[in-house]
C-alpha cells in the first residue's frame, strides 16, 4: 500500500504525516508513507488543498487533518 500526505509542511500537514503513522501501526498494514512537499509535485497532482492524504493514487481527505481512527478506516478499506 502506498500512501502519500501532500502539504507545504505546515503543523496541519506535520499532524497528519503523524496520525497516519499511529493509523499504519495500529493497522500492522504494509505501507510505504510518503510525504510531498514539492509545490510542483502537488500541483501536478491536482490537488487543491493541503494537506491532502492519497491511499494508492486515490485521494481520500483534502483540506483537513483526519483522526487515526479515520485513517485506520481509510486503510481497512483499501
Amino acid at each position: 500500500m502506498k500512501i502519500e500526505i501532500f502539504g507545504s509542511g505546515c503543523t496541519k500537514c506535520r499532524r497528519m504525516y503523524d496520525n497516519v503513522v499511529e493509523a499504519v501501526k495500529k493497522t500492522g498494514a504494509d505501507a510505504d508513507i510518503i510525504k510531498v512537499d514539492s509545490l510542483a509535485d502537488i500541483i501536478s497532482r491536482g490537488v487543491m488543498m493541503t494537506p491532502s492524504l492519497f491511499v494508492d493514487g486515490k485521494e481520500v481527505v483534502s483540506g483537513r487533518v483526519p483522526g487515526v481512527n479515520e485513517i485506520v478506516d481509510l486503510i481497512n478499506e483499501n
